[in-house]
């Protein structure tokens, strides 16, 4: 029996991947050319070998203070979101309480309302706490979310009633259940959601703008964001500091991808 053929899928899938890559291709190009080569119309598309930008972005912002911030915000926000949306996941579909289900819905209601409308009660609470330019009013916000909750939660779903049953029967507590049993078996869901937390709050923009105004206190994207000038931007400064801001998620994303994309296909397979 003949194989079917799927070189068409495969120049379809290619063509998608070099269109997903230009981008990147074109920020490690304009990083590497000097302003005028920058400007220039039509645009340039080989590199000038500038590698001088990469020190200069150093000097037009305090990266290396940028980057440090952005490490302790993203590895707390990811610590807050693997152990607080998985005790939630735990709760709705381990445990059997009054209300669960209407209130998981308003969990899921919670993906459905578009951030910016939490963005000015974040801020007056953050204003009230006196956490404005704080590391906290980053982390703080971000430690918890309905989406993780959800995901996690289709992982413990999937495992057998008897485990738990067992355990009870040793006399063990639904925390201990939770803890030394269930989360182990979990590991994937786990791997997939500190992942996209990770990409997320490694790129988060808005909120760091919004909440702290001090470039000491800002993470890599509001710092590099302060870059764009009013009437003229370095471009290939800026694209300089978009590169190594880049490097370490890319790096990760690469390293865990299998991970990532089976925890993610995973989600959908238990109700």
């Amino acid at each position: 029996m003949s194989k079917p053929r799927t070189w068409p899928a495969h120049v379809f899938l290619a063509a998608g991947a070099l269109v997903m890559l230009a981008p990147f291709a074109w920020q490690l190009v304009v990083s590497l050319q000097t302003l005028p080569d920058s400007l220039r119309v039509p645009p340039k598309f080989t590199p000038s070998w500038q590698w001088s930008n990469f020190a200069d972005v150093f000097r037009s912002v305090p990266l290396a203070r940028q980057f440090l911030n952005t490490v302790v915000v993203t590895a707390a926000v990811t610590a807050g979101q693997l152990l607080l949306c998985s005790l939630a996941a735990f709760a709705f579909a381990r445990l059997r309480f009054p209300g669960r289900g209407a209130l998981f819905l308003l969990f899921l209601a919670v993906l459905m309302v578009p951030g910016e409308l939490f963005l000015i009660p974040r801020y007056e609470i953050m204003q009230g706490l006196g956490w404005l330019n704080s590391l906290q009013a980053l982390i703080a916000p971000g430690v918890f979310g309905a989406f993780g909750t959800f995901m996690l939660r289709q992982f413990f779903l999937s495992l057998p009633r008897e485990l738990d049953e067992a355990a009870s029967i040793d006399g063990a507590s639904p925390l201990q259940i939770y803890w030394h049993i269930l989360l182990p078996l979990v590991r994937p869901g786990l791997l997939a959601l500190g992942m996209l937390t990770v990409m997320w709050s490694w790129s988060s923009l808005l909120w760091p703008l919004v909440v702290n105004t001090d470039p000491e206190m800002m993470t890599l994207s509001a710092g590099l964001a302060s870059l764009r000038g009013q009437f003229l931007t370095n471009f290939p400064i800026l694209f300089a500091g978009s590169v190594v801001a880049s490097l370490p998620v890319i790096v990760l994303f690469a390293v865990m991808q299998r991970q990532l994309i089976a925890g993610i296909a995973f989600t959908g397979s238990k109700g």
